[in-house]
């Protein structure tokens, strides 16, 4: 059972002991991301993410990646579009350790001008690696074309130029302006006490005031858009879809079984008519993506040059099937049970219970359990995902971007109007 206590300078702590467990596993979860930047500073939250290992006041860099491995550890962080991830996971013995080392990183980093400067050229590559990867850059890209103008439609890594004019004072500006206390849960899963994390926690966190800013933001404006990029590359990468739905709309476990019937595994609906039946592309499948005021369904597959078309146009009539027909009786049921056997077997991994402890609390304000999503998700009926599917995929609503060699003209609104979405 989970348990949370708030601190009073407002940083959550949220626990679930896991008795079995050898491990525990910590992470710290800060609420920004590349939404929270500006053109002038694109990639920078991501960018203070590698700068915390780079060094503290205690602690070389050597140092920070040395401590935990000794003990058979690891250390490790990510950044999304809207929060910033450090955690550790180590055997339970050692978890002082771990918090004391994540402590550190995030309160005394030092941001050396020599290690940002030496931290340019890691991103650069990195960039420079991602553009090089077009089935993932795709994906950017589609929410790019759907989301312009916006920090959404933005990439996590930052540009080129936007990396190389980040400076010392404008890196530090924004982390004392992001990383305040309302703005972070500390999440520990595993064979570990409440009131003792909690304990040990305040050690390091309860003297830690700041003001907190304006963090108002606005979503963004959803377009309609076909983008092609030509590159010569094997295959066409390619995305299409509409806008979704945010967190926490009362249609989310909805979509979440009709995601899982139309491209969410082995034996949906693309992948046994486009793979298996037809054979015309490796790798398709759906999925949806939802920030706290707005979402985005995108479905990815990709094919040989000469059959783009024919891909898409199969993608739009199973859509249109839907649309028209439906699901039936036997697909809600397998989905259910679908859902709930991944859903509860990802449970076994403490990992994933810290990650669910911290991400939730941090974007919903409360705890959402792998049983309550089961429970809610055994609530849909064949006709909420009926109208959900009617409603999100309008044909106005459709966007399509894709990389490759393109070897047919065609005109994308014509098919769907064709096949009648």
């Amino acid at each position: 059972m989970w348990k949370k206590d708030t601190l009073d300078n407002g940083v959550r702590v949220v626990t679930e002991e896991v008795p079995y467990a050898h491990s525990a596993v910590i992470g710290i979860w800060v609420r920004t991301g590349s939404r929270n930047e500006d053109e002038t500073n694109h990639g920078i939250s991501h960018f203070i993410e590698h700068l915390l290992f780079k060094g503290t006041s205690k602690r070389t860099a050597k140092q920070i990646a040395e401590e935990l491995e000794t003990v058979g550890g690891s250390l490790n962080a990510f950044t999304t579009k809207e929060y910033t991830c450090y955690y550790a996971k180590v055997l339970a013995e050692h978890l002082d350790l771990a918090i004391d080392l994540l402590s550190d990183m995030f309160f005394n980093s030092t941001f050396l001008e020599e290690d940002i400067e030496k931290e340019k050229n890691v991103v650069l590559e990195e960039i420079k690696m991602y553009e090089d990867s077009p089935d993932e850059l795709i994906h950017d890209l589609f929410a790019q074309t759907v989301w312009q103008n916006h920090p959404l439609g933005r990439t996590i890594l930052g540009t080129t130029s936007s990396i190389s004019n980040l400076t010392r004072p404008k890196i530090i500006d924004y982390y004392l302006q992001k990383y305040n206390p309302h703005n972070v849960v500390v999440a520990v899963a595993g064979k570990i006490k409440h009131e003792e994390v909690v304990d040990k926690l305040q050690g390091f966190f309860a003297n830690w005031y700041k003001k907190v800013g304006d963090s108002k933001q606005h979503g963004p404006v959803p377009q309609s858009a076909v983008v092609l990029n030509p590159k010569d590359t094997e295959q066409v990468q390619i995305c299409l879809g509409a806008p979704g739905l945010p967190q926490g709309d009362e249609n989310s476990y909805a979509l979440i079984v009709l995601n899982n019937i139309l491209g969410g595994g082995l034996s949906s609906r693309l992948f046994q008519e486009i793979r298996e039946e037809r054979g015309l592309a490796y790798s398709i499948y759906s999925y949806h993506t939802a920030y706290f005021d707005s979402g985005l369904f995108t479905i990815y597959a990709g094919t040989s040059p000469n059959k783009v078309r024919e891909v898409i146009e199969l993608t739009l009539k199973e859509i249109a099937k839907l649309k028209k027909n439906g699901i039936t009786a036997e697909e809600l049921h397998r989905t259910k049970e679908q859902i709930k056997g991944n859903l509860l077997l990802s449970m076994e991994s403490v990992s994933n219970r810290m990650s669910r402890l911290g991400r939730t609390e941090l974007c919903y304000g409360r705890i959402i359990s792998a049983e309550e999503i089961v429970q809610k998700t055994g609530e849909v009926t064949a006709e909420l995902v009926y109208d959900l599917c009617n409603m999100l995929f309008k044909a106005e609503k459709f966007s399509l971007t894709a990389i490759g060699p393109f070897q047919e003209n065609f005109d994308f609104y014509h098919i769907l109007e064709q096949i009648g979405i």
